[in-house]
């Protein structure tokens, strides 16, 4: 099976071609600021991106010819995990106001549809001209998916309570790294991902922090709208009724302050950047200000990391380090100091996203996972 992945991020387009469980074709496709300036919206940078793919493929000599293509899920409406085929309704949400949040994966789904379709157009002229030996591979249409998107939505009936019934909790994660590493984990250990608790920290740009009971998120924070550990870019959760002074005072327009929320927050706030290793080098260099800022964020990370053992009554097979920060062993030795009594740690650094794209797609084209309607 010949699948083509696609990952969109807010500088980025990762891509990727797999046949089967190989990948053949793995690319970072890098935008500067000044070609992203043209487009308002997000949704506008979706040709843009997709003929850089469309580049990349010709550039590497590989045929416009799919069995599937899998891309980033983007953040529309809750829902529960799975593989989902992409249709007009994930289409028209994405596009016209279902959407949670204005962010690069919402063009996932619409990149890898426009391609599968694009392929399926091609075969069917190919088919209108074909000799009846070709006409049943002409047939074979392309199948487009998405796969365990950032609103997967399993929290128990508690979790989902809060403090106000205007507002609800909602979580927004990693949900398809983390999976993906819980699955690794089990096989690794020879057991299913269903058989096992777990509490899993993806510690990356935002950090989500979800307690997996049997397969299931049934506790996850959500990570970028302001809930959970202060991140290198997130304010994580904030002092309420301060907010609400703050956003009252006269001194920030609403976009000024959701960007104090994600973006301009965390980190970047305190420290004037994101970018973990120039931290760690200042921390080094004997900047204290910078170890008391990371040391703090640690702290409530190893925080909501036993409040998710709470959740699980204390029954945890394994606590998870994942995403990019666990490639520092100065973060991960001070999170394992906190947190090692809670269970056995385990590191996964980086994360998981094209192969566990590709390997959803493949499951679902070879009949071992079903494939889930979105409605």
């Amino acid at each position: 099976m010949k699948i083509l992945v696609i990952n969109p991020g807010s500088t980025s387009t990762k891509m990727a071609v797999y046949v089967d469980e190989k990948p053949i074709l793995l690319r970072n496709i890098t935008h500067t600021a000044e070609e992203l300036v043209p487009f308002d919206a997000i949704t506008e940078q979706q040709d843009f991106r997709r003929q850089l793919v469309l580049d990349e493929l010709a550039a590497a000599d590989i045929d416009l010819d799919f069995d599937a293509v899998i891309g980033r899920g983007g953040l529309v409406k809750p829902i529960a995990g799975g593989v989902y085929e992409i249709n007009r309704q994930m289409i028209d949400d994405t596009l016209h106001g279902c959407v949670m949040h204005n962010h690069a994966c919402n063009l996932g789904c619409l990149i890898a549809y426009e391609i599968a379709e694009e392929i399926n157009r091609k075969r069917l002229c190919t088919q209108a001209s074909a000799t009846a030996a070709h006409a049943e591979s002409a047939q074979h249409r392309c199948r487009s998916f998405i796969a365990d998107p950032g609103v997967v939505d399993e929290l128990s009936p508690l979790a989902r309570i809060s403090g106000s019934p205007l507002m609800p909790r909602i979580c927004i994660w990693h949900a398809l790294n983390q999976r993906a590493i819980a699955r690794r984990y089990a096989r690794g250990i020879g057991k299913e991902y269903e058989d096992l608790n777990l509490i899993i920290c993806h510690l990356g740009g935002g950090i989500s922090i979800a307690a997996h009971e049997h397969g299931r998120a049934i506790d996850a924070n959500n990570a970028l709208d302001g809930e959970g550990p202060f991140s290198p870019e997130r304010a994580g959760s904030l002092p309420a009724a301060d907010l609400i002074r703050l956003c009252f005072s006269g001194k920030y327009s609403e976009k000024q302050l959701l960007k104090r929320i994600a973006g301009k927050a965390g980190l970047n706030a305190h420290l004037g950047t994101n970018n973990m290793r120039e931290i760690l080098q200042r921390i080094k260099d004997g900047d204290t200000h910078a170890q008391l800022i990371v040391e703090a964020m640690l702290y409530h990370v190893a925080k909501n990391i036993a409040a998710e053992a709470a959740v699980l009554c204390g029954n945890i097979d394994a606590i998870l380090l994942t995403g990019g920060m666990a490639h520092a062993e100065y973060i991960v030795s001070e999170l394992r100091r906190r947190i090692g009594f809670l269970a056995p740690v385990y590191t996964f650094p980086g994360e998981d996203e094209m192969e566990a794209l590709a390997l959803n797609a493949l499951a679902v084209l070879q009949g071992k996972r079903d494939v889930k309607v979105y409605d």
